[in-house]
């Protein structure tokens, strides 16, 4: 962020600067793009699957925590790229890391949907 800029100035530029990190992960990130449209097709049916607001945001939010994590870890492994490509365990380490955070989130959104899924047919 530029030096003085705050209040409104502050917030359009951070608005712009995660609107362009939205942009190079759909343009270069073939996951954040897959799990993109699998939460696009997934967010409508959170209203069928949905029994009231709690419900409805659960289903909601564990889509868009696996956006937020996947882009977490595509900041993470391009940081790490750009240090360098040769084999480090550090850099190995942290894209293992972050890949495992991806894996918990989708654990997450698995068991959510599929439990209030579940509860929705059966109920």
């Amino acid at each position: 962020m530029k030096p003085g800029h705050t209040g409104w100035r502050h917030l359009i530029s951070a608005t712009d600067y995660s609107l362009k990190g939205l942009r190079a992960a759909f343009r270069h990130e073939t996951a954040f793009r897959q799990e993109l449209l699998v939460c696009a097709l997934l967010l409508p049916l959170a209203w069928w699957v949905g029994q009231g607001p709690v419900e409805w945001i659960l289903l909601a939010g564990s889509c868009l925590l696996v956006l937020i994590v996947e882009l977490l870890n595509s900041a993470i492994e391009n940081v790490v790229d750009r240090i360098g490509t040769e084999h480090h365990e550090l850099s190995g380490r942290a894209k293992d890391i972050s890949s495992a955070a991806v894996m918990l989130s989708l654990v997450v959104a698995g068991l959510t949907w599929g439990l209030l899924v579940w509860q929705k047919l059966l109920g």
